[in-house]
């Protein structure tokens, strides 16, 4: 997972090796849970949704401790 330190450097957590955004992402890559990749979300503008189409949420909101948290599924 990348950690952002600041505009210009992040950490790699696995490696914990630094890395730039623009870098390519380390090996250990792991998606993070976010409401825009939840299946509970629903986009109702720019940078703002539902959760679970009652709750308001931005899309890049982490869902780290979210329990209803349910990955999309990809075709």
């Amino acid at each position: 997972m990348y950690l952002p330190v600041d505009v210009f450097k992040g950490l790699c957590k696995k490696q914990k090796t630094g890395i730039r955004p623009e870098d390519p992402q380390c090996d250990l890559f792991e998606k993070m849970p976010k409401c825009k990749f939840c299946a509970m979300y629903t986009e109702d503008g720019k940078d703002i949704g539902k959760c679970n189409m009652k709750a308001m949420t931005y899309p890049d909101l982490p869902a780290l401790h979210c329990t209803a948290f349910q990955w999309i599924q990809q075709n």
